[in-house]
């Protein structure tokens, strides 16, 4: 989502109001997904010498660029300079920077948001010892990154759709199977899945997981040819699956679905997985009751999903975040539901979205993750894609 020459007076009005002097943006080599997004460099295979880019408050943006790879920001507007040598760079570094006093950059106090955190020690020491104060840009840097165009929404509603559907045709396809004695397996249901995925013109960053039992109880199990598990009665099944359309731009969905292959789950089985499903919806209405009228911060949210768990005494087997944004990689950049993790303060935005994925993860016995999206419209929280689980899938009359 690169910038766009249109979007820099907003981009000036942001800093304006946060009273900042400008925007900094540092490129080198991979070491910055979000500058290089912005810059339109993420498709470069190699930014092999150091370029920056200076969006002030007022005026016209600055670009530095090294002299073997002058046309590195020839896609971004702005004045341009060049340098060869260290010395040159460290004077042409400190001339963009001139008159600069309070600057937005891509650093988190303490590295709490680790996906903004990617301005490296040295050029922050360079920056401070200028007399600059730098103030993180987790918020400006979402409020241009994280959010989704109306076509991109309806991008992710389709691809959240398609995963509904794929999911039960998985859990279909296990139950025809033990219905009739046939063998299955855990990786032959990926791959199942992988088919649907290719057969709806979607693609995925990594594979599917899908995992039996104590393998459920490892948030990112992944099955292989030679390591799957077969799925037998009275197991326990997790399929967590994401994917999005080819097109560029489009939005990923990612949902996690359980079931038994049985005709009832145990007493076991039905007690973590209500209690993951009450703290998923309790996430969740707390998003649907405040929002838009009330700013929620991906903090409050995880509180809610993770007091319901506590409160359960699981605490100690939710050992992850209750869930992350969601773009056009299937964990974006914008506010994660964090306050375990990270201390994620960011604001939930209009026209973003993100998962709401709880877990209790017994290690020996069984794992419940229960994952639904929430598309923030702006006429309110949806839940994308269909109705959310509520109970186990019974893969056996």
């Amino acid at each position: 989502m690169s910038l766009k020459p249109e979007q820099l007076p907003a981009i000036q009005q942001a800093l304006q109001q946060q009273e900042l002097d400008g925007w900094f943006l540092s490129c080198f080599q991979h070491n910055d997904p979000v500058s290089l997004d912005l810059l339109g460099l993420a498709d470069k295979d190699l930014v092999s010498r150091r370029c920056y880019y200076l969006i002030p408050a007022q005026g016209e943006p600055r670009r530095l660029c090294h002299g073997l790879e002058p046309a590195m920001l020839d896609q971004m507007p702005g004045s341009i300079d060049f340098y060869t040598t260290w010395r040159q760079h460290e004077q042409s570094l400190t001339d963009l920077l001139s008159g600069m006093k309070r600057i937005a950059a891509h650093y988190s106090p303490e590295n709490q948001i680790p996906t903004i955190s990617r301005l490296d020690a040295g050029t922050a020491e360079f920056l401070t010892k200028r007399g600059i104060e730098l103030v993180s840009a987790a918020d400006l840097a979402q409020q241009f990154v994280a959010v989704w165009t109306v076509e991109q929404l309806e991008s992710h509603r389709r691809a959240c759709t398609h995963l509904h559907e794929i999911v039960l045709l998985a859990f279909d396809r296990i139950s025809a199977a033990l219905r009739s004695d046939q063998a299955i397996d855990e990786y032959t249901v990926q791959q199942f899945i992988l088919n649907q995925f290719a057969n709806r013109g979607l693609m995925n960053e990594a594979d599917p997981i899908v995992g039996v039992n104590q393998h459920a109880a490892d948030p990112h199990y992944q099955p292989g040819p030679d390591t799957s598990w077969p799925i037998k009665p009275a197991d326990f099944v997790l399929i967590d699956l994401w994917a999005k359309e080819t097109d560029s731009g489009s939005i990923y969905g990612d949902i996690t679905w359980c079931g038994v292959a049985a005709a009832a789950p145990t007493d076991r089985h039905q007690e973590i997985f209500t209690i993951v499903r009450d703290a998923r919806d309790a996430g969740a209405q707390l998003v649907q009751n405040r929002y838009p009228q009330t700013p929620v911060a991906g903090y409050e949210v995880d509180d809610a999903t993770r007091n319901v768990i506590n409160d359960a005494g699981y605490g100690e087997y939710f050992i992850h975040r209750t869930g992350h944004s969601i773009g056009v990689t299937d964990h974006g950049p914008g506010a994660n539901i964090d306050n375990f993790e990270t201390h994620d303060t960011r604001l939930l935005l209009p026209m973003t979205g993100f998962s709401i994925e709880p877990g209790i993860y017994l290690p020996e016995e069984f794992g419940v993750r229960s994952e639904i999206n929430i598309a923030l419209t702006p006429d309110g929280a949806e839940i994308t894609g269909g109705e959310p689980q509520r109970e186990l899938i019974r893969l056996l009359d």
